[in-house]
Order: C-alpha cells, then structure tokens, then sequence
C-alpha cells in the first residue's frame, strides 16, 4: 500500500489544520484535503446545487400517517424489516431481518434524506463560489426544518421506526436522524461564514435534540446499543455538540469511542463482527466504518487523536480501515456472505478512504476513493451513505479550524 512520506503528512487528522506538502500523482495541483476535494468534487457540487435551487422546503408537516400516535410536527417512520403476519393478519407486524417492507410510512424519512442531500451541496456550492444565492436557499431550508412555528419539526423522535400494533416508537429509530449530521456540519459552515440567517435559533433546535437524545428513554436506550446503533448515536451527538459549542458531550463522545465503541465492535484482525453477523454484512461493515470514521473526523484533536487511538490489544481505526480496503478495492474477494438485497449496489464513494487516507498518509485510500461512485441513486444505498459532500469536512486554508 502506497505510505506518505513523512515530509509529505504534516498533520493527522483532515479536520484539523492539516496540508498537503508535496503533490502525489492522484493530486494533480491540489495543495492541501481541501483543495484536492475541491477538485475532484466542484463540478458535481455545483451541479447538485444549481439543481436545488429551485427546490422548496418539504418538512414532516408535508405528510401524516394515521398510524402514527404523534401530530403533525412530530416525526414518524416504521420499522425497515417488519411485516404482516400472514398467520395474524391484524396482529403485530414480524420482523424479517435484511427485508425491507415498501409499504411501510417513510415520507418522512425521506424528506429528511431529501434536506441532507440539497442543504450539504449548497452549503459546499456557497463555500466554493461565494455566492449568497446558495446560502441563502440552504438557510431557507434549515429554517424550514428548525425554526418555522408552522413546518417545523418537534426535537423527539418518540415515533421512528414503529411497528405496527406493537410499538409507538423506539430507540433505535434514532438512527434515521444521522441524516441531520451534514446538514449540521453544513449550517456550522454557514454560521461560521456569517451567512446563516437564524443560526442561534437553529442551534436551539440542535441543543433541544440533543439534550433529548441524552435524557429521555429512546435516546439511552440507542446510546446503549452495541452494532452500528450505537455509534450512530456518538456520530449524531458529535457533530450536534459541535454545532452548538457544547465541548462537555464532545469530551464524553470521544471517551465512548475509546471505551465502548471501539472495544465492544472491532475484533483483533479489524473485522467488525456485529456487522458480519447480519443478513447485509458487506453494506453494514461499510456503513459501520463509516460512521465510526466519521466520529473521529469530527472529534480527532492534536491532543487526543482517534484516528490513531488503539485499545491495549491494538484494536482501532487503522486496524478496521485496513481490513476493509481490500474488499472494497475488490468485492469479488469479499469472503463471507452476500448481502440479501442490493449486494451490486455497494461500495460507493466511501467518506472513510478519503478521511483515513490523510490521517495515515495513505495514497493508496484516496486514490480509490476518487474512483468509487460519489452519488448512488438507489434510495436504500443513499440511506446507508449520510456523509455526501466531503469538501464540508476539510479545513478551508485560512479559513480557521474545522475541527
């Protein structure tokens, strides 16, 4: 695998102040993460945005689902993998792991997904270009979702992921808000650029989701979750604390990586088993690396590094970043199970090689990450894909610490 030298990789972590020092051949004229991403992604950014544009708001007060117990402010989906039971038709649902049900409510969810893709790609068209135009139709959306007494969403997730006679909601439905994660990152890149109007106000949204996710049964009960659940729950109270300045939960988010979720996930070879054990243990390995990348780039400090964080046994992020590449590079090589539905739809333009690729001087991971498909079009691929617009994760030279 192709190593950095050491005059090349100054710094560890892409959100910190870290910078290309020499150009490899995969960079081109790229001086630092920022610049290469920048060049790699500008013409589809700008694609995506001039698209969304023209889009307008569409929040949870657009639809409403008779089964659903909250109003019409209130969030609400059902369980992925829950059926009717052909024995007990009026019954309980039954779950069908792997198994997606299409007749289950998701209009919600999908609007979520449908802000995580439109607010990222303006929020990175402003930060490329400049201009307020794309700001500004971010800023509309935001408010929307977070501000507007008439369309905005309540800051619980009582109701995600029901099942149907069964359960009003559960914790585990915390994992649909992971979709709230860039277009957090997103209005952080805004606010800081002075171009978000209403940002105290949609901070207040973040700061009341968050203390929710902390305090009330759903949320502990996700915290506590010991598969990707879990660390879909660091992930989102992370950047949430970042967003908002709470330095105190990004602390115990760092202390959870290197206490629970590393431990409790990663095996000695950097295999994750939870992952493997499910009926789609390829996606989930992916999107589990993902996450778990993620966490660390929004938390890596100079101080306190996850990227090169390691249990005694040596268990950490290089270990499962290294295990996972070759499958990635060659899927045909993949040596367990296939997933039960969309096996051909994976990998995609994993945020993970890029992420991983400059914390360890790795050549080798991002220049696969460029090859690999940045905008999948298979609603249940871009629902396992949160991380889309990764120009919104590097430090912008002379623009301060994105940390």
């Amino acid at each position: 695998m192709g190593m950095l030298t050491r005059r090349f990789f100054v710094a560890s972590a892409v959100g910190s102040a870290s910078y290309f020092a020499v150009r490899p051949a995969w960079a081109k004229n790229a001086t630092t993460p920022y610049d290469l991403v920048a060049a790699t992604d500008r013409t589809r950014i700008l694609a995506a945005a001039n698209r969304y544009l023209s889009e307008q708001p569409i929040t949870v007060t657009s639809s409403h689902s008779e089964r659903s117990k909250g109003g019409p402010h209130d969030y609400f989906s059902e369980g992925d993998y829950w059926w009717p039971d052909e024995k007990n038709p009026n019954g309980p649902h039954i779950r069908r792991d792997g198994f997606t049900n299409p007749a289950n409510f998701d209009d919600h969810r999908k609007a979520m997904v449908r802000l995580s893709l439109m607010v990222p790609a303006l929020a990175a068209a402003w930060e490329l270009t400049g201009e307020k135009k794309y700001a500004d139709h971010a800023g509309k959306h935001l408010r929307a979702w977070f501000v507007d007494p008439a369309t905005k969403m309540n800051a619980n997730l009582e109701y995600a992921q029901a099942i149907f006679n069964l359960n009003n909601g559960r914790g585990i439905g915390i994992i649909d808000t992971l979709h709230l994660v860039e277009p957090a990152r997103a209005a952080t890149v805004l606010a800081d650029g002075g171009v978000l109007e209403d940002a105290a106000r949609i901070k207040a949204w973040f700061a009341d989701y968050l203390d929710w996710m902390r305090n009330s049964k759903n949320g502990q009960e996700e915290r506590d979750a010991k598969n990707n659940h879990g660390s879909c729950w660091v992930m989102q109270a992370a950047e949430f604390a970042r967003f908002i300045g709470n330095a105190d939960v990004m602390t115990w988010c760092r202390e959870r990586f290197k206490t629970t979720l590393v431990p409790d996930q990663v095996a000695a070879d950097g295999s994750l088993p939870l992952e493997l054990a499910r009926t789609k243990p390829y996606s989930y390995c992916l999107f589990d690396l993902d996450v778990m990348g993620t966490i660390c780039q929004t938390l890596s400090a100079p101080a306190d590094n996850l990227w090169t964080f390691t249990t005694p046994d040596g268990r950490g992020m290089s270990k499962v970043i290294a295990f996972l590449y070759p499958f990635i590079k060659d899927k045909s090589a993949w040596p367990y199970k296939h997933d039960v539905e969309h096996w051909d739809d994976f990998p995609n333009r994993q945020p993970s090689l890029l992420f991983a690729g400059v914390a360890y001087g790795q050549n080798d991971y991002i220049s696969l990450w460029k090859t690999l498909n940045p905008d999948p079009a298979v609603p249940e691929v871009i629902r396992n894909f949160p991380v889309r617009q990764p120009l919104l994760w590097m430090a912008k030279p002379g623009a301060g610490k994105k940390s």
